[in-house]
Formats: structure tokens, sequence, C-alpha cells
């Protein structure tokens, strides 16, 4: 029986653990992999203390903090929660079961799919949803980024350096931040197309092309020649398994008070899991500190 079992290991998790630890509450960690999405980022330059990081580089210290206390780590998908006897149940994939007074959901999001047809055959085989792990693959080639954000313009501007041609796909006009824009805009290798909607990758073993829809005019159909396709139209929260045991908004966030706390007692939650309304780095380590700062107060309150 644990004081805290944290669901996730990335910026608020990790933030969340040492806060625990710190309290002298037992902690027990719990997910699939350090850092979460933010160990994906090519480059973060609005984390204060560093002018310029790359996302590996930052968990990697959150990781080697984490390290330093005595908190319990179990590297394992959470597939279920609920409460038992008084108290909560965790149970992962290969069918363990955990138990703690309280609990602190900080379990991410997922990068969203495009759902077409061959996206899920052929990934790994071309395309991707992680432009940090696979540009370097990607040397001397055609790829398109699909998206506008800022995920999408940072996976451009990084595949630019090493691309033969970028093609970026949006459904309307870029929402990316002004500085990422200005880094891309008039690269002479990149070619921007917004107001088309992906139709279907095609390919047999790799993938060797993406075919476009104009939004403009649903008759026009444009097929690019490419080798990659780098998925980037945002992400979906991982609460697959707290549904029906926490509230959820109607994107599937798990909603929370100033707090942190969730419609259970006893049940916090932190991060991009949770409705917050901005999904950065520095935010989530916050809201993590604000999550295990509140769970200890619950339990004071308890004995």
């Amino acid at each position: 029986m644990y004081d805290v079992l944290i669901v996730g290991m990335g910026p608020a998790g990790l933030t969340a653990a040492v806060y625990t630890a710190r309290k002298k509450l037992s902690t027990l960690l719990v997910g699939k992999q350090y850092g979460g999405q933010a160990a994906r980022a090519a480059e973060i330059e609005n984390y204060m203390g560093y002018q310029y990081i790359t996302g590996a580089e930052l968990m990697a210290r959150f990781e080697e903090q984490v390290k330093k206390y005595p908190v319990q780590v179990v590297q394992a998908e959470v597939v279920s929660l609920g409460r038992e006897d008084g108290h909560f149940v965790a149970r992962t994939r290969d069918g363990r079961d955990f138990r703690s007074r309280t609990v602190i959901v900080a379990a991410g999001k997922s990068p969203r799919r495009l759902n077409v047809p061959g996206e899920g055959r052929l990934l790994g085989r071309g395309v991707s949803y992680c432009a940090v792990c696979d540009t370097p693959l990607f040397g001397g080639l055609d790829v398109a980024v699909v998206g506008g954000g800022n995920s999408a313009l940072t996976a451009a501007y990084d595949l630019l350096k090493v691309a033969r041609h970028v093609y970026v796909v949006s459904l309307g006009e870029w929402t990316a931040d002004p500085v990422l824009v200005d880094k891309v805009k008039d690269a002479p290798n990149l070619t921007k197309l917004a107001g088309f909607e992906v139709v279907r990758i095609e390919g047999e073993e790799r993938v060797s092309g993406i075919a476009l829809r104009s939004l403009s005019d649903p008759r026009e159909e444009k097929l690019l020649g490419v080798q990659g396709v780098f998925v980037e139209i945002g992400t979906v929260p991982n609460s697959g398994f707290v549904e029906g045991f926490l509230e959820l908004n109607e994107k599937g966030e798990i909603k929370v008070d100033c707090e942190c706390r969730t419609s259970v007692p006893g049940v916090f939650a932190a991060g991009d899991i949770t409705d917050i309304p901005e999904k950065q780095v520095i935010v989530a380590a916050g809201e993590g500190a604000k999550a295990a700062l509140g769970a200890y107060r619950y339990l004071l309150m308890a004995r």
C-alpha cells in the first residue's frame, strides 16, 4: 500500500514524484517510459533556466532528480483505475495490481492519427509521428508534414536540414507561433499546401506518395511523390483507463479544479491529460507540483 500512486512519467508525473517524496510519502511511479511527449521535443527554448535544451536532455534531468529520492518505479501501462475497500487500485496491462491511498493521474497525451488508408499499414515504413526520432532517416528524400501548428512547423524546420524537399499540408492557415513561421516560410525547399486534406497514403513496402483533396474543390485530387509522411495534427488524452471513473470533458480530458482535484476525492490529475488550457512543459511541471501538494494535504486531513 502506497501513500501516492502516480500514473505517467512525463514532466507532470516526474515533478509530482519529487514533491511527494520530499514530503516523505511512500510513492509509486508507474508509466511506459520516462519523459513522455516532452522527450520527443526537438528543442525547448521557453523552459526557465535553459536558453536552449532538447526535450530528451531536459527529461533526462527530470529523471536524474527523481532517482535521488526513494521513489518506487514500475515501467508498465496502466489499463484501469478504481476504488476498492477504501483505497485505490491500478491494474497494469501485464496483470499486476497496485494499491494506494491517493492517486495522481499524469498520463499525458498521444499523437492524433489521420485515420486514412495506408497510415497504419505503413507505420514505421515512412509514416512517422516523431520527427525528432526519425528525421535522420529521410536525408535526401521528399517528405510531407501534415499539420499547421507548432509541432508541425518544428518538424518541418528539422526536416528542412536533411530532406530534399518538405511539403507542409494543412487544412487551413498555419496556427504556429510566429517565431516558428519565420524559421520556415522562406525556405527554398519547402512548399506550403494550405487548404488540403489527406485522402490516403500510398505505397507497398514503403511510403511512395500521399494523396490530397482540395477543400475548395473536392473534385481536385493531388498526388505528391514523397517517401515520408510526418503526422503532426495534435494529440489525444491517454484517459481511456479512467473513463467511467473520473469526469471527463468532451475532448476526453480529465476535469480538474484549481487545486488539481478530480471528481473523485483522493484522485488528482496534472499535465496535458487535464482540461487546463495550456499544454506546455513548464505548465505541466507546475501542475504536477500542485497535485502532489494536494495529495499531501488530503492525506493529512484523512489521518
